[in-house]
């Protein structure tokens, strides 16, 4: 992927990416076990913070590195007057390198060992997760999966290093059983796994830190040859994509879309999509939806232009005027929507394709290919077009929309807790959101919101990534104002224009 880290996020890597960043990190003269110290600090200093008022912790020491940092925030807590309960998964003795040193420290320290065994009672105030690093790939089992299940039914605050024990750190998949953890902090390079899939639920607020010291350049260093898996995308990026309008901006400047769906009885999801096309801007938004629909159309937003379409053929010049298209929102899979779908693919203009339109490409207008289009499905809809199931996408999402991307062109928005942009430049993550968009007619809003970005000019990956940010951030401040619980699609509109007007956005 090209861009800088200021334009593009934050830089995404895969656990074995992570793990020559470590290598090279250690070879660019800081020691290992130094390397360990620093991440026991830095996490030790991010428990203190976000629980001031505790004074006792459990911490669940695996192997590995990842135990190593374990015991040595044992030690650290300890030496500040904390009570200290230090469980091993692997006996000591049969630790080595910087982990073996690690334990020592904690015993010198005074802390005391004790071996996991099923029904230790955890008396922390606050448990930590050092149990499992970033090299799992197969399924938690046996004493980890005993000590995780205790971990997750003590009902306190949980600190993960580094990941939380049974995430994927590649794909954000749960292995069996994973922590709940309430906070993670994550070392040397940011994982992509983090953030996407079940993480999100899984790690709580995600913070990073890269271990070095103050005024080193050695990330630049360690990295400069190193392609990230992913980016993760920024609030930022957002004003960065959508200066403030010239004073004797016109409509004209400001680009036409136009919304195709509403078959019979689904006119709801056309007017969402065109609504918030409106909203995010786009100068002028037209609207060919089934005839029975224009009235409540025209009531409800007579700032859209409406259009009542039988058939293809009312279409007439409605998308050669159009600047883009929309399709897909209400669009059913029935006659109406397949020579609507066929008008949009015949028309020359780009497209997002969502919905049903989505549905139609999977099942009756198989083997399309293009680079002017930007698809966005749900997990559903993305197996629907691979041929699998929305559980074998969910098992590894980043996989699903590359080959999404490479199989279709243009770009795939894979939608979820997460959502993943996949371009022409790689991949991009959406670390905003809330359980609170699971409901009827987000999918249309987001379409709308596209429509209006790509309406103004922006590139169709460009718009992908600041359309979801959008979305996401538009779910994140009504929710905020009124709870994530009954927020619905149309609340995100007014919150959406906030967004997309850079002095209005903070």
């Amino acid at each position: 992927m090209t861009g800088s880290p200021r334009s593009s996020g934050r830089a995404l890597y895969r656990a074995e990416q992570v793990r020559e960043l470590d290598r090279r990190t250690i070879a660019a003269g800081i020691a290992g076990f130094a390397l360990m110290q620093r991440a026991a600090a830095a996490a030790w200093q991010e428990l203190r913070t976000a629980w001031p008022e505790a004074r006792s912790l459990s911490v669940l020491c695996g192997g590995g590195n990842n135990g190593g940092d374990g015991h040595v925030l044992a030690a650290l807590a300890a030496a500040e007057g904390w009570v200290v309960q230090r469980v091993a998964l692997k006996p000591v003795e049969d630790l080595s390198g910087d982990a073996r040193l690690a334990a020592d420290m904690a015993s010198a320290a005074g802390v005391g060992l004790e071996t996991w065994r099923p029904g230790l009672a955890l008396e922390g105030e606050v448990m930590v997760d050092a149990l499992l690093g970033t090299g799992l790939s197969g399924e938690v089992r046996g004493a980890f999966r005993e000590a995780i299940a205790a971990i997750n039914a003590s009902d306190r605050p949980v600190l993960a290093i580094d990941i939380p024990s049974g995430v994927h750190a590649d794909t954000g998949a749960e292995l069996g059983v994973a922590v709940r953890a309430s906070r993670t902090i994550t070392f040397i390079g940011d994982k992509l796994g983090l953030h996407t899939g079940r993480a999100p639920a899984l790690a709580g607020r995600v913070v990073f830190r890269d271990l070095t010291a103050p005024g080193s350049d050695a990330p630049a260093t360690v990295t400069v040859d190193m392609t990230p898996a992913a980016w993760l995308l920024h609030r930022d990026m957002i004003a960065a994509a959508l200066p403030p309008r010239p004073r004797d901006a016109h409509k004209g400047n400001s680009g036409h879309a136009l919304v195709l769906g509403g078959a019979p009885g689904f006119g709801g999801a056309a007017l969402l999509a065109a609504e918030h096309a409106a909203r995010l801007g786009a100068g002028k938004v037209s609207l060919a939806t089934a005839p029975a629909h224009v009235t409540a159309c025209l009531v409800r937003r007579p700032e859209v232009m409406v259009h009542g379409v039988r058939g293809a053929g009312d279409l007439g010049e409605l998308p050669a005027r159009a600047d883009v298209l929309v399709v897909g929102p209400g669009l059913g899979q029935g006659s109406w929507g397949q020579a609507v779908l066929q008008a949009a693919l015949e028309a020359g203009r780009p497209l997002v394709v969502d919905a049903d339109g989505l549905n139609l490409l999977a099942n009756r207008f198989t083997g399309l290919w293009r680079d002017d289009w930007l698809l966005t499905p749900h997990p559903g809809e993305a197996g629907r077009l691979l041929g699998t199931s929305a559980a074998d996408v969910e098992v590894d999402r980043p996989a699903a929309a590359a080959e999404l991307q490479r199989r279709y062109g243009g770009t795939v928005i894979l939608k979820g807790a997460g959502s993943l942009v996949a371009g022409p430049s790689g991949l991009a993550a959406c670390p905003y959101g809330n359980p609170g968009m699971a409901s009827g007619g987000m999918g249309d809003a987001l379409s709308g919101i596209l429509g209006a970005l790509l309406a103004l000019g922006l590139s169709l990956e460009t718009a992908a990534r600041v359309g979801v940010m959008v979305h996401a951030l538009a779910a994140d401040m009504a929710a905020a104002a009124g709870g994530e619980r009954g927020l619905l699609a149309g609340d995100l509109a007014s919150c959406a224009r906030i967004l997309v007007n850079p002095t209005m956005g903070e």
